[in-house]
């Protein structure tokens, strides 16, 4: 078969999927391994490139992968939505590689042959969910993406490690076998399928308190996008190496959630049968509480990856929140949340573990002057927060914007109070990471002037950091690209 549409389908999980065939092969020579896990990144990016272009002329490609009894089939079909978080995937594990290698070496990390093959199993896992044809498809590589993921949880082997990695997979599990499943046998039976389509898939046959029980239990039951109270398994993950936080965090699990969070607004229901359902209004007003309540957790926190993590709770809540507003403008508020949250969000994790590999300081009172021996990292850490914040000329400006905009359009601008609190909680809880580390007198002196900083810990944050400036630039184009997913008429 030519390279072609077909073949570069395959090609998203066929990559990610032989890099993690050949890195064990490699694991005493860990050059190689290390080599193998980029040049597959470079691959993917390449492919999903084309790919990107292609959906963005107008083309859906697509591929069956197990023929089963029609509706049933696992099948790939790429969208514009499934393109950019591809996209996101396949860019940032790249860059998460590179300062993987800065931080296993750097930390003297056990199991790195073992850590590289499960990471490049859950990136396949994220490309399945990316080009996901039909709910069917994708609650099999939603499954997968869990359960490779729990070793990354677990890397540590403690008990501390194996704790959390019980907690995450236990809810995860718990969630999609219990609602997320009954949620997509409900949607087979009343719409006779489940293939994704623009406007939704019910075409009146569910009235909406039906619509309301099956959103809940899609909304409750995509435990990955951290919605309260089934959030607790994300700062449990925090007992993970810092380069699986990021992972976790920005490329791979919590987008896969929100991502699916968006998608089954769009396709599933449709924002026109969300807006009508007495669950759309409730689970938006959850959304909100879960944006104020989980920054004022993170306000609270001293570690500063637990810090970050319940940061995320709250930043996730923002696409959920612009998916049951169900107003163009809040929709695609949350789809360029997912792209801007993942450079920003990515940038920070990055800096947490670039400061613990150089200085082994996890605590946010234990960062005082090290800004100034650190400048770099700490420097990556003011424009991440500033994105994460909502400050032009940053990406993350924008979404708060649209989902503003979104809010004021479905009548509902009282959720706008939301947004401008969380983002005066991410003032005070992240800008004081980079006010200590620069302004205040160094903890211990001596010790910060013998730092020794591994330079592939410092570069990939940095250029995050850049990729969120450089993306504020751009959300028009995204915007552009983003317009077919809505039905007719809409933004």
């Amino acid at each position: 078969m030519s390279y072609g549409p077909e073949m570069a389908l395959w090609l998203l999980l066929i990559i990610p999927a032989l890099a993690a065939a050949l890195i064990p092969m490699a694991g005493k020579a860990p050059n190689i391994r290390e080599a193998i896990t980029l040049i597959a990144g470079a691959a993917l990016l390449a492919n999903v490139i084309y790919l990107v272009r292609l959906v963005g002329l107008g083309e859906r490609p697509e591929i069956l992968l197990v023929p089963f009894a029609g509706p049933l089939d696992i099948k790939l079909t790429l969208e514009p939505l499934g393109a950019i978080f591809a996209a996101i995937a396949s860019s940032l594990w790249i860059v998460n590689s590179l300062f993987t290698v800065g931080y296993m070496r750097g930390n003297n990390e056990k199991n790195q042959t073992r850590f590289y093959t499960y990471v490049a199993i859950a990136i396949a896992a994220a490309m399945g969910i990316a080009a996901a044809g039909n709910l069917i498809t994708l609650f099999v590589f939603y499954e997968a993406l869990t359960l490779s993921t729990y070793p990354l949880v677990t890397h540590k082997g403690d008990a501390k490690a194996r704790r959390g990695g019980r907690i995450y997979l236990g809810i995860l599990m718990a969630t999609s076998l219990g609602l997320l499943l009954p949620a997509i046998i409900g949607t087979y039976y009343f719409a006779g399928t489940t293939d994704f389509a623009v406007g939704g898939l019910f075409n009146g046959a569910i009235g909406t308190g039906v619509a309301s029980v099956l959103l809940l239990l899609f909304a409750f039951g995509i435990g990955k996008a951290a919605l309260m109270p089934v959030h607790m398994w994300l700062p449990n993950a925090m007992v993970a190496p810092t380069p699986v936080s990021a992972l976790l965090h920005a490329v791979a699990v919590v987008k896969a959630g929100v991502f699916t969070m968006l998608k089954v607004v769009l396709y599933v229901f449709g924002p026109d049968l969300v807006s009508q359902t007495g669950a759309g209004t409730f689970l938006a007003w959850l959304a909100a509480f879960s944006i104020v309540a989980a920054s004022i957790i993170a306000l609270r926190k001293d570690n500063l990856k637990a810090r970050l993590a319940y940061s995320t709770v709250s930043q996730l809540s923002y696409i959920t929140l612009g998916a049951m507003i169900a107003a163009p403008a809040a929709l695609m508020g949350g789809g360029l949340q997912i792209v801007m949250h993942a450079w920003g969000k990515i940038t920070l994790f990055m800096c947490a573990g670039a400061i613990y590999t150089a200085v082994k300081r996890t605590e946010v009172s234990q960062l005082d002057g090290l800004g100034r021996k650190m400048p770099w990292v700490f420097g990556a850490f003011l424009v991440g927060s500033a994105s994460i914040i909502g400050l032009p000329p940053l990406g993350g400006s924008w979404p708060k914007f649209m989902l503003m905009v979104g809010a004021i359009d479905a009548g509902k601008a009282v959720l706008i109070a939301a947004l401008i609190l969380s983002s005066l909680l991410n003032v005070a809880y992240l800008m004081p990471v980079a006010i200590r580390g620069f302004l205040k007198p160094a903890n211990d002196p001596a010790a910060d002037a013998a730092i020794v900083q591994p330079i592939w810990v410092v570069i990939p944050p940095v250029i995050t950091a850049a990729g969120a400036f450089i993306l504020f630039f751009f959300a028009g184009d995204i915007i552009d690209y983003l317009r077919p997913v809505l039905p007719a008429g809409g933004l």
